[in-house]
Parts: C-alpha cells; sequence; structure tokens
C-alpha cells in the first residue's frame, strides 16, 4: 500500500513533522510534531503545530497514532498539545527507558520522575507491527543516534528519524549519550535491507552544498548508490573512523537542554513548583 505523505518542514529547527494518511480512509498517524520554543524568552508557541491540526481538520482526518521516531535533541515535541486537540495515542520506543535513566540523571530529576516509559501510551519494540486505518504499519529498532531509534516502515514509505539523511547529506551524529556509530552503521543496514523503491523519509534536512532547495524524500536505492556516509563500497570501520571524527567536531544543538527535559516527558514540561510556575534546569558541564 502507498500512503498519502505530507511533509510539514520546521524552518527553525530544520525539522520535517509528517501526516501519514490511509489512502482508503480518513485515518492518519503524525510523526515527529514540532512545538515552537524560544530558548531566549523560554516562551513556547504553537504555530507549528496549528498548520498540521488545521490540515487534518481541513481534510477531515482521523488522527489515530502521534509517533516518535526517538527523543529529539533538537525540537521540543507538540505531541500533547496536537493529542488533546486531534487525539491519538503517543508511541515510541521502548528504549525510551535507557534515555530516561540516562537524562534523568543528567537534569538530576530525583525519583518522583518515572523512568519506565509510562508518560508514552504505547513503547514499540522490534518486530511490533500496528495499524494506521487499514495500512499496517511494522517497527525498525535503529539505534546508534540514540538508544532508543525506531524507523516506522508504512506501506511503501518508511520513516528513519534522524538515522539517515538525504543521500548528499549522509548520517546522524552518534556522539549524545548512548549513541553509537557502530551501531549506526547497522542500523542503517537494515533500512538499507528494504526494497529499493521503498520511500525515504527523513526528519531533518540542511540543504547540503550545493543544493539551494529542502528536500525530505528519497528511496532505499538512492541511499545505497549515492549516500556520502554509507552508499556505494562504504565499509563499516571507514565508516566508524569517519563518523566519530566528524561528531567530534560538531556543537550541541541549541535547543538540547529544553528538547530532551521535555521529550523525556513524552512532550510534557517539567511539573510546576507550588505556584503554578514551570522550570527548565541547565546542567552545567553536563553534556
Amino acid at each position: 500500500m502507498t500512503p498519502k505523505v505530507t511533509g510539514f518542514f520546521d524552518d527553525a529547527t530544520n525539522t520535517i513533522s509528517y501526516v501519514v494518511q490511509d489512502p482508503q480512509g480518513s485515518a492518519c498517524a503524525i510523526i515527529d510534531s514540532v512545538l515552537d520554543f524560544d530558548y531566549a524568552s523560554g516562551r513556547t508557541d504553537t504555530k507549528s503545530a496549528d498548520a498540521i491540526i488545521a490540515f487534518v481538520k481541513e481534510n477531515s482526518l482521523d488522527v489515530q497514532w502521534l509517533l516518535e521516531t526517538h527523543v529529539h535533541a533538537d525540537h521540543l515535541s507538540a505531541a500533547p498539545y496536537l493529542q488533546a486537540a486531534l487525539g491519538g495515542k503517543i508511541g515510541i520506543g521502548d528504549r525510551i527507558q535507557v534515555v530516561q535513566d540516562t537524562f534523568g540523571k543528567v537534569f538530576n530529576e530525583g525519583t518522583e520522575f518515572q523512568r519506565d516509559g509510562s508518560q508514552f501510551d504505547k513503547l514499540f519494540v522490534e518486530g511490533d507491527s500496528f495499524h494506521i486505518g487499514q495500512m499496517r504499519a511494522d517497527v525498525l529498532h535503529t539505534p546508534g543516534h540514540t538508544p532508543a531509534c525506531l524507523t516506522y516502515v508504512v506501506g511503501d514509505a518508511a520513516f528513519v528519524g534522524d538515522t539517515l539523511f538525504m543521500p548528499d547529506f549522509g548520517t546522524a551524529r552518534c556522539d549524545f549519550p548512548g549513541g553509537s556509530s557502530e551501531q549506526l552503521y547497522d542500523s542503517v543496514q537494515k533500512i538499507l535491507a528494504l526494497p529499493d523503491e521503498t520511500r525515504i523519509f527523513v526528519g531533518h534536512d540542511y540543504k547540503a552544498p550545493g543544493r539551494d532547495t529542502y528536500a525530505w524524500e528519497t528511496t532505499v536505492g538512492e541511499q545505497k548508490a549515492k549516500n556520502v556516509h554509507v552508499g556505494g563500497d562504504a565499509t563499516k570501520d571507514s565508516f566508524v573512523e569517519m563518523r566519530n571524527a566528524r561528531d567530534a567536531t560538531l556543537a550541541m544543538p541549541k535547543l538540547i537542554i529544553p528538547s530532551l527535559q521535555v521529550n523525556m516527558r513524552a512532550g510534557q514540561m517539567p511539573p510546576a513548583d507550588k505556584d503554578g510556575k514551570v522550570f527548565l534546569k541547565v546542567p552545567v558541564n553536563g553534556l
């Protein structure tokens, strides 16, 4: 089955959110939504999420799932906001528990922060399947960027999050806590084992040098032939060497501190204090 896929590009974070529709009905899923956040002022905004809500309502769609490919370090999830407006279950990989344990310590969250993934409605494992209307979706565990990364394969479309970028940009970084370039290479091979005609939808695009427009759809065949990091004859050893050297030069994403605290809670803010005020923590020399 070929789902109808609509991408929503967020300029501030270079994130693409997706609405994935059953072509034979009204059912849909929303993948990797964005809650706008201005770090300097600490203010949130729902402009990006509202554009998705408007699209869903204009097309009379039935939101069944709000899917996260992983705990994002570069944007805040709008899943709870979308759920309140449109319904649907929030899902992520079950290795979220590893991420919660790691960053629960980084942000000194204490025992009141649950590290069992219970903030989410569904925790997926490798080999799980579920339905979006009449469309079957299959779950691949594709760690490396983070321990909890998933790829959702829906009909002839694969939503790979940050594991792969467009062929001219390569692959995701692996230097966050719990990341592994060795695991990422193996995960990419799992994705590239899908049929060559499988459409791949990436989680971000940054316009590689020489390209004037943003893009977010490619195919398994194109990735195998042209990906600048893993295409052609690239070996695991050469990839790991390249990836580790490249990651050592990269700065932290500018929204990593608020993003992790919110996204490990399924898009919810930390609990308010006794006066109803919400605060985010900044771990000094913690990342």
